[in-house]
């Protein structure tokens, strides 16, 4: 299910709860019934607040951590084309490979599948561009320390693009949502059940269910940073490209 029908149900769960609870209003007892009914709703519209926090902050963690890993992919890309210009005219074609796997790179991450393009396609960026940098024949020990430097630094872009593969899927159980929509769709039932029938009611409730699915659409959304309205620009990988091989 994607994330806008994911939305679209929190929403209906939501504001339907809250209708469900207008009509629902004229079964409830006495007095001190509603004041215990107003307690254990509380307590559940604190759980929930709570929880939607730690969702944001744990989703927004996440797409910080990746543009970070993604940003330094790129710096380390750029860096390791200076060290390899370094070493001489005898790194030209792999300058050029590894031109190639940056831009590469790009459309395996930013493709309709996401980062998990297939971990078949994986290999095919980094280690070929590791092959050649082994193969070099450095002729003095300033080469030699370059060939090194630059087989660490071709080591580490595999790992961190592996590290974005591994973390392609939703980090959210599902689980988890599920309890947390009961949790507002009871806390909705609660709203409708003290609440007047009028319009300007329903449209407050109405709006406050459409700020909730919001809500849950932004913390889906931050959760797969490589696709949908909030994704992770890859503007710092395009410009290593245009950098590599000059």
């Amino acid at each position: 299910m994607g994330i806008l029908e994911i939305s679209a149900l929190v929403f209906a769960c939501a504001f339907g709860g809250a209708l469900l609870g207008m009509t629902l209003r004229a079964l409830l007892p006495e007095q001190e019934t509603k004041d215990v009914v107003k307690l254990g709703v509380g307590l559940i519209g604190t759980m929930a607040a709570l929880v939607l926090g730690l969702l944001v902050a744990s989703a927004k963690g996440s797409y910080d951590t990746r543009s970070s890993e993604l940003t330094q992919m790129a710096a380390n890309a750029i860096l390791l084309d200076r060290v390899l210009a370094h070493y001489g005219t005898e790194t030209i074609q792999t300058r050029k490979l590894l031109k190639a796997a940056v831009a590469r790179m790009i459309e395996q991450t930013w493709s309709s599948d996401g980062p998990a393009a297939g971990p078949s396609s994986l290999p095919s960026v980094a280690e070929p561009l590791f092959d050649q940098i082994q193969n070099l024949a450095p002729r003095t020990d300033a080469q030699r320390a370059l060939q090194s430097q630059a087989e660490s630094m071709a080591i580490a872009l595999g790992q961190t693009r592996w590290l974005l593969f591994e973390q392609s899927g939703s980090s959210i159980s599902t689980p988890f949502l599920v309890v947390v929509v009961f949790w507002l769709s009871i806390l909705f039932v609660s709203f409708g059940l003290f609440a007047p029938r009028n319009w300007t009611v329903i449209v407050t409730l109405g709006v406050s269910a459409m700020s909730v699915a919001g809500a849950i659409f932004l913390i889906l959304e931050l959760d797969r940073p490589f696709s949908g309205v909030i994704q992770i620009s890859p503007a710092p990988l395009t410009k290593a490209v245009a950098v590599i091989g000059k």
